[in-house]
């Protein structure tokens, strides 16, 4: 359903709705924010000026796909809020 680069991959799958046609429709369960302590990460980036959390994605972690787990490591719900201001770290996860 989802590739493996996705945050949902992993996410649990309900089948208890029911469409107009009455027939069992299949959706992946929200996916809850990991604990901070939990995620490892042993660098950091500095955001510049025009950079978008794809393109350190794709810099560090080799996929621009994986902007997600960025968000994690800094625990930050909104993408956009982590590269509003040029200067700002991130810290880079080293698993995943």
């Amino acid at each position: 359903m989802f590739d493996f680069a996705s945050r949902y991959s992993d996410a649990l799958v309900a089948t208890d709705v029911y469409d107009l046609r009455g027939q069992l429709v299949r959706y992946k369960l929200r996916r809850p924010m990991p604990h901070f302590s939990g995620i490892t990460a042993d660098r950091e980036v500095l955001v510049q000026t025009n950079d978008r959390l794809d393109l350190i994605a794709a810099r560090t972690l080799g996929n621009p796909e994986l902007f997600w787990r960025i968000c994690d490591a800094n625990t930050a719900m909104n993408p956009f809020a982590l590269t509003k201001r040029p200067g700002t770290r991130l810290r880079i996860p080293t698993e995943f």
